[in-house]
C-alpha cells in the first residue's frame, strides 16, 4: 500500500485548522518555513515520522489517524483492521479467530 502524501496533508491542514492554528504558527513551532507546510499540506512535499510525530503532538491527535483516518478514541477504530485480518485467514482461522474473540467477549459480562 502506497503512502498517499495529498491525504495526510489534507488531514494534517484539517487539524491544524481545528486547532486554530496558521500555518505561521506552525511553522514557528516546528522551526519550518511556512511555504514547506504549505507544500506538506497539499502533498507536494513529503513528511517523515519524526516530523509526522512532532505535528501529532503540536496538533494533539494521534499518528494513525493522520495516517489511515481512524481515531483510536472511536469506538469502531479496529473495525476495519479486524476486517483486513479475516479477509486474508482462510475459513478455519475465521471460525477460531470468532470462537476465541467470543470467549474474551464474555469475561467482560
Amino acid at each position: 500500500m502506497a503512502v498517499d502524501y495529498c491525504i495526510i496533508g489534507s488531514r494534517l491542514k484539517q487539524a491544524r485548522l481545528k486547532s486554530g492554528l496558521t500555518q505561521q504558527e506552525m511553522a514557528e513551532k516546528t522551526n519550518l518555513s511556512v511555504a514547506f507546510i504549505s507544500r506538506i499540506e497539499r502533498g507536494t512535499s513529503h513528511i517523515n515520522l519524526k516530523r509526522l510525530s512532532e505535528f501529532c503532538s503540536i496538533l494533539n491527535i494521534s499518528e494513525g489517524y493522520i495516517l489511515n483516518g481512524v481515531s483510536d478514541e472511536d469506538d469502531k477504530y479496529l473495525y476495519n483492521e479486524f476486517n483486513d485480518i479475516l479477509k486474508k485467514c482462510s475459513p478455519e482461522k475465521q471460525k477460531l479467530i470468532y470462537k476465541l474473540s467470543k470467549v474474551i467477549a464474555e469475561d467482560d459480562e
